[in-house]
């Protein structure tokens, strides 16, 4: 029954074939305002469009795959993979990305920092950490309502991105020794790419899962400077491969020395 949805329950919406999990973060005046439990979504819903689901029948359907890196031990020679910095408007989703990076045995600092603020921030992060690799991410949307999806008014946070990303070229120019992953659910592909990104969501303006820029990163920071990236088998490994993400060819950034 509708009026038992409060903040913190978990529902589905029945007007979308309940295709996504949310939980509860607040109900106003018979609208319930939603957050993706998987997905960097926001989102609201008329109570009677929600349906409540058990809190033990929660199950992420979609489990990233673990690289098997367990031979860079054992080895003869020596590994250093790259560095990442990963910039979230989102502390939940840092904090999986986070634990994400750690199972998988990559170096990366995390920030949680609100998207509005990130093209004011990003120059002091990367001169800090000096990473490879840097994720800019959190939240947005692409309001269909409004029209034109080129138009980045339309969205809810990609105008944040692109400026985020822009600030990020000005530190290192170069595609190349920057790897840089931007966007979030239904984010301006073209122009996070324009831009300077080397991937950007979201090419078909459909949802990402809250892990998807993390593996295209550790994929990237696991993969030889000398190899290149199998760009369709990277993307293949997202939730949505290209319909979600998409970008430019790129070689790895691990570096291997001998003798270990």
């Amino acid at each position: 029954m509708i009026f038992l949805i409060k903040s913190g329950d978990y529902i589905t919406r029945k007007s979308y074939q309940n295709d996504m999990v949310f939980v509860v973060l607040n109900v106003k005046n018979n609208i319930a305002y939603l957050k993706g439990v998987n997905d960097r979504l926001y989102a609201d819903s008329p109570l009677e469009d929600c349906e409540l689901i058990s809190k033990d029948l929660l199950k992420d359907n979609f489990v990233p795959q673990k690289l098997e890196n367990d031979n860079l031990d054992r080895s003869d020679y020596f590994f250093i993979p790259a560095k990442i910095l990963h910039l979230d408007g989102d502390s939940e989703y840092l904090s999986r990305c986070m634990n994400y990076y750690k199972e998988n045995k990559v170096f990366a600092i995390g920030r949680k920092i609100d998207e509005d603020i990130l093209s004011n921030n990003i120059i002091d992060y990367l001169e800090e950490v000096k990473p490879d690799i840097v994720i800019i991410t959190g939240h947005d949307a692409y309001y269909r309502k409004k029209g034109d999806k080129t138009d980045l008014n339309n969205y809810k946070n990609s105008k944040n991105f692109v400026r985020a990303v822009k600030q990020a070229r000005k530190y290192e120019k170069s595609h190349e020794k920057l790897i840089i992953i931007a966007g979030a659910c239904q984010s301006n592909y073209e122009e996070l790419i324009k831009a300077g990104a080397n991937f950007a969501s979201s090419p078909k303006r459909v949802n990402i899962h809250a892990l998807d820029p993390a593996i295209i990163a550790v994929n990237i920071a696991l993969t030889e400077k000398n190899k290149r990236v199998d760009l369709i088998d990277l993307l293949g490994k997202t939730k949505n491969g290209a319909l979600g993400i998409g970008g430019i060819m790129c070689n790895g950034m691990m570096y291997v020395g001998y003798p270990r």
